[in-house]
C-alpha cells in the first residue's frame, strides 16, 4: 500500500523555496570574491580553513574528507590541483603505511591568512549583517539541524567508502563549518 505525499504547507513551501533560492546565488557570490580577491575556490577556501583549524596543518585524508564532505575521488583530484599550485602538500602517514597526510604548506598558511579577512567581509556583508541577533541565533539552528541530519546521511551513504564518522554527530561541526566560509 503506498502512503500519500506528505505535501508542504504554504508555510513550509515558503521556507524550502526561500532556503532552496538562497544557496546558490550567496554559493555564487562568495566564489566571485574569493576568486577576485585570492585566487582561490571555494573549495580551495574550505580545504585551507580545515587544514588551518587542525593541529601542526596536517589532517589525514580521510578525516579532511568527512570535514569538507567531500568523497574520496573529489578530495584527491582536488588535492592533486592544490599540490600543483604549492598550498598543501601529501605526507606518507608514519603510523600507517598506508595512510595519506594531507599538510598546509607555508604558501598556503600565508594564502589563508590573506584571504580570510576579504571573506569574512563579503560573508557579513551577503548574511551576518542583514540579520538581527535573533534571526542569527534561529538560521544557526535551522543550520545545525538540517546539516546533522545530512551528516549522518552522508555518513552512512559512504560507509562502503571506509568511512569512519563519529558517534554523536548531532554535535559536531565541521572547521569548515565554524570559519566564515
Amino acid at each position: 500500500m503506498t502512503s500519500q505525499p506528505r505535501w508542504l504547507t504554504a508555510p513550509e513551501s515558503r521556507a524550502w523555496r526561500a532556503l532552496h533560492q538562497l544557496g546558490w546565488p550567496l554559493a555564487a557570490a562568495l566564489n566571485r570574491q574569493l576568486t577576485r580577491d585570492s585566487a582561490l575556490s571555494t573549495a580551495d577556501y574550505e580545504v585551507l580553513v580545515v587544514l588551518s583549524e587542525s593541529p601542526a596543518g596536517v589532517l589525514r585524508a580521510g578525516e579532511l574528507g568527512r570535514a569538507t564532505g567531500w568523497e574520496k575521488s573529489r578530495l584527491s583530484h582536488h588535492i592533486k590541483r592544490m599540490v600543483a599550485r604549492g598550498l598543501v602538500e601529501r605526507r606518507g602517514c608514519v603510523t600507517d603505511g598506508r595512510g595519506l597526510m594531507v599538510a598546509l604548506t607555508p604558501h598556503g598558511q600565508s594564502t589563508i591568512e590573506r584571504a580570510a579577512p576579504g571573506h569574512v567581509e563579503a560573508v557579513r556583508e551577503y548574511v551576518i549583517d542583514l540579520l538581527t541577533p535573533a534571526q542569527l541565533e534561529v538560521l544557526a539552528e535551522v543550520g545545525e539541524a538540517v546539516g546533522a541530519r545530512l551528516a549522518a546521511e552522508n555518513c552512512a551513504a559512504l560507509a562502503g567508502d571506509d568511512a569512519d564518522c563519529p558517534a554523536g554527530s548531532d554535535d559536531d561541526t565541521s572547521p569548515a563549518e565554524s570559519a566564515a566560509g
